[in-house]
């Protein structure tokens, strides 16, 4: 798991308590697909309802919130997340501010995309 650093940040970011944020490297690393439908994994999303349709904005949107919000794995942003795409998207996510600040301190370009 990656995560960023108390130690190199001075600050922990949490996803929710007890649990850091978890944020890639580098964006370029974020492979994920940029369409079609994806369905989440369990541990992501625990509705039945996993699918999402990356044609539909708001449905990329509602995924890419999912995953960066529960995930403990650099390998699900991997997959799951284009690092493109989620540069295009970043202003519009809704994200607790523990994890927009995680990746914001990590990739500064995101704060102003």
């Amino acid at each position: 798991m990656q995560a960023v650093s108390p130690t190199t940040t001075g600050v922990a970011y949490l996803a929710r308590p007890g649990r850091p944020a978890v944020v890639a490297r580098t964006l370029a690393e974020l492979r994920g697909p940029t369409r079609g439908v994806v369905e989440l994994p369990v541990r992501l999303m625990w509705s039945a309802d996993r699918a999402f349709d990356l044609r539909d904005p708001d449905q990329l949107l509602w995924m890419y919130e999912n995953v960066l919000r529960e995930t403990t794995s650099v390998d699900d942003l991997r997959q799951l997340v284009n690092g493109r795409t989620l540069r295009r998207v970043w202003r519009l996510l809704n994200l607790p501010r523990s994890v927009r600040l995680a990746w914001e301190t990590r990739h500064q370009g995101l704060r102003s995309a």
